[in-house]
């Protein structure tokens, strides 16, 4: 990644730390409106510099954004490889999760910088994105050899789901964590990794869930607004909130720009409404989950199952959280709010198995935020799942949140 700067300078105890104040105001902003709201005017405020002085360091955005992304990758590789040495699946799972909480906690005491979102690399154009996607990868492929080797098929593809789960639920960690004190920060890990290690079904516990009805719009969204949203979902989903412009948009769906904006007065518009309309479908599926007869395993089961089947199969997906911080603060905490409910209701459903005795004790807060985690990041793995039967594919990733990551 070549910078504009002079090389013996570089080399300098100065040169480097203004080049992490940068890297550490630009980690903010990103974290706070997306890659598309870096810009190099704010950053320079942030760290007291002018514009010019920036460009010094990077001379492109995309450059200054790559730069973060490679030194969250670093941070997120260096406590995979620490965990990486201890001597059993449970162990190396333990001090992964440890590590994080522990970095959270060091954030939270504003004793380190925030590791950057790193939803929108996909958006990204190559070489940046190659690279970056390249080191995704590695640091993935080193948490599912977590897991031990594959024996076939069958185990690999059962690994892979479990490192996603893994990582994706590390990820989801700054959605739900910031609700607890960092002195609470202890319990809520060993919470977690209860669950990762046990799950939420009790041992023995058959999967035979049902596949509930999943409306593909409601309301306003039928006709050319329903395709609007199948169509942006699916770019965001793939592309991040920058990889889907509107020009993309209306290439996709064969229509002008004049009628995208009939519809909706910008894109951030249309974002909004895929994010309603996920919300609304998730927690329609919920209801009528509640609605099964049998118990209240069964019913959260058949809920799960019936999510990862349109995650990993249907036509029109759910919108992953990736463009979520992309968005105008009012509208995200919209946006934060409807997650919340439907976690709560997650939360409930668990609640009433753990009273009833059909699932296994366990928190429930924490356990709804796997759920959430798990089904919002599965569209990930739409590839993997296609080499399957739609039933296996879904029952063994299920098989991470009803029996954890160990179960046989």
């Amino acid at each position: 990644m070549a910078e504009a700067v002079d090389l013996d300078e570089a080399k300098t105890p100065r040169f480097h730390e203004k080049r992490e104040r940068i890297l550490d105001a630009a980690t903010l902003l990103i974290n706070r409106r997306g890659l598309k709201g870096l810009t190099f005017v704010d950053v320079a405020e942030k760290v007291g510099l002018n514009t010019t002085s920036v460009t010094y360091y990077f001379r492109r955005k995309e450059m200054l954004a790559a730069a973060v992304l490679h030194r969250t990758l670093d941070r997120i590789e260096a406590m995979a490889d620490a965990a990486a040495v201890e001597t059993t699946p449970q162990a190396r799972v333990r001090a992964y999760v440890t590590a994080n909480f522990d970095l959270h906690a060091r954030v939270a005491l504003l004793q380190e910088t925030p590791v950057a979102i790193i939803s929108d690399v996909r958006a990204m154009k190559p070489p940046l994105r190659t690279e970056l996607l390249d080191r995704y990868l590695t640091i993935f492929r080193k948490l599912r050899a977590y897991f031990g080797s594959p024996g076939d098929d069958r185990q690999r593809a059962l690994s892979t789901a479990r490192a996603h789960a893994l990582l994706q639920n590390m990820f989801w960690l700054s959605a739900w964590l910031p609700e607890y004190g960092v002195e609470d920060y202890p319990r809520a890990r060993d919470r977690l990794i209860d669950i990762f290690e046990n799950g939420f079904a009790p041992s023995g516990a058959n999967w035979s869930p049902v596949v509930l009805p999943v409306p593909k719009t409601t309301g306003h969204s039928q006709g050319m607004p329903g395709h609007y949203l199948r169509t942006a979902t699916e770019l965001i989903n793939e592309r991040g909130y920058r990889g889907a412009s509107v020009d993309e948009i209306v290439a996709q769906l064969n229509v002008t720009k004049g009628s995208f904006y009939h519809h909706h007065d910008a894109k951030d518009d249309l974002v909004l409404d895929c994010f309603r309309q996920s919300h609304l479908r998730t927690a329609l599926v919920q209801q009528a989950g509640i609605a099964l007869e049998g118990d209240h395993l069964h019913r959260l089961s058949s809920v799960i199952a019936t999510l990862l089947g349109v995650q990993f199969f249907g036509d029109f997906p759910l919108l992953r959280s990736t463009a979520l911080q992309a968005l105008p603060g009012e509208w995200r905490s919209d946006v934060i709010e409807q997650s919340g409910r439907i976690a709560r209701r997650f939360a409930g459903m668990l609640i009433d198995g753990i009273n009833e005795g059909t699932v296994r004790g366990c928190d429930p807060l924490i356990a709804s935020q796997v759920v959430m985690a798990s089904l919002n990041a599965a569209y990930d793995l739409k590839k993997w799942a296609s080499g399957m039967a739609a039933e296996e594919a879904v029952a063994l990733y299920a098989s991470t949140l009803t029996h954890g990551l160990f179960a046989d």
